[in-house]
């Protein structure tokens, strides 16, 4: 499947402005999500993100987000929904495949358990749609995500939006408007085990 054609199919059938919740890792990988989707959707941006290795990384990141959010004028208003910073539930998750490498049986393990929990709130709070700012990034595999969200869709009973935001330059789009709104750029995904990959 071509994510991103598919992505603009959608997007193009759509009927009025629906709702869409977007889970987000960061404000400089939700930045070019949020240009394009919040001039189709009523988005909201869900903060969940318990891979997160420090509770002071995460409330930077946090932070980051919200200002990207309050400042980006987007066509539609975007809201902004947080959660707890939940790291014990990450480590429960992925124990075991702690020396797993970047990319391997960890990471899609890590995708689940933030798209679960994306599905399962906007199914809660009768969202229409859901979907995630993860594709953004060429270090992630886009089909595996998508694959996942789609398969988290149908047990939660929500449609999930596939995507590849990387398409289309959007990976550079995103570190251009990093340079703009002066966004904090992390150099590891977050978790503690690819922080220890960085710097190895």
């Amino acid at each position: 499947m071509n994510f991103d054609k598919e992505m603009y199919n959608i997007i193009n059938n759509l009927d009025g402005t629906p709702r869409l919740l977007l889970h987000s890792c960061c404000a400089p990988c939700s930045s070019i999500c949020l240009s394009i989707l919040s001039n189709y959707f009523h988005v909201t941006v869900f903060y969940y993100n318990p891979n997160m290795d420090t509770k002071e990384e995460y409330e930077k990141r946090k932070s980051e987000q919200k200002r990207f959010i309050n400042e980006y004028p987007a066509k539609y208003k975007i809201d902004f929904l947080d959660c707890d910073y939940d790291n014990d539930t990450f480590l429960n998750r992925v124990k075991g495949l702690e020396s797993e490498p970047e990319r391997g049986a960890r990471c899609p393990v890590c995708f689940r358990l933030r798209l679960e929990k994306t599905a399962i709130k906007a199914k809660e709070l009768n969202y229409d749609y859901f979907a995630t700012t993860l594709t953004l990034s060429p270090l992630k595999n886009t089909k595996q995500i998508n694959e996942i969200g789609l398969v988290v869709g149908k047990e939660i009973g929500i449609p999930y939006l596939v995507s590849d935001f990387k398409k289309n330059d959007g990976y550079k789009k995103s570190i251009e408007f990093s340079k703009e709104y002066n966004l904090y750029r992390q150099n590891y995904c977050g978790c503690k085990f690819s922080k220890d990959v960085k710097e190895s």
